[in-house]
């Protein structure tokens, strides 16, 4: 059974090195944050309005439960994900955790160009989103570390880079 899951902070690739992944092994991919979005029906930037960071944190532990169970994948979590509750542990008692590292330079650059809601930037002027990142991946940082492995993403901007990522997490798991 393999059972694949991407960590780190919000902008690093989880998705994108995710689904990647998925595809090279043959395997289904999940993005936790897509999953939470299918069952509640209800966008992640629609939970958090409704239900505070708290409230979210709480359906995305459970969500994390159910998906996290599954066998033969490969899970992306949303940023904040090891950092609430127990998930970082869980997360390592249930398969192969690697921790997606980038600078907050990069993390911004990757943000900025994105074209998804991110709850917690919203309404930022760009040196406060960069003072936010920096600042949040600080706080984080102990929780992703506990990862059982880390990839250096900063140079992952390009398809090629994708890949490479990819072959490299072929090769720290062997799979």
């Amino acid at each position: 059974m393999t059972r694949i899951i991407l960590i780190g902070y919000m902008g690093a690739g989880k998705t994108t090195v995710g689904r990647q992944l998925g595809m090279a092994l043959g395997i289904p991919f999940y993005d936790l944050d897509w999953y939470i979005e299918g069952r509640m029906r209800k966008t992640v930037p629609q939970l958090f309005a409704e239900r505070g960071e708290e409230g979210f944190r709480l359906v995305e532990r459970n969500m994390l439960h159910e998906v996290a169970e599954f066998e033969d994948v490969v899970l992306s979590c949303g940023g904040g994900t090891p950092c609430f509750f127990d998930n970082m542990d869980y997360l390592n008692s249930q398969g192969e955790t690697i921790y997606l590292k980038a600078s907050p330079e990069v993390l911004y650059g990757h943000l900025k160009m994105g074209r998804t809601e991110r709850p917690l930037l919203k309404g930022k002027s760009a040196e406060e989103m960069q003072q936010f990142i920096t600042n949040q991946l600080a706080q984080r940082e102990p929780f992703y570390s506990k990862a059982k492995y880390t990839l250096d993403v900063n140079l992952l901007d390009n398809y090629e880079k994708i890949k490479t990522s990819v072959l490299r997490i072929r090769e720290m798991l062997k799979v």
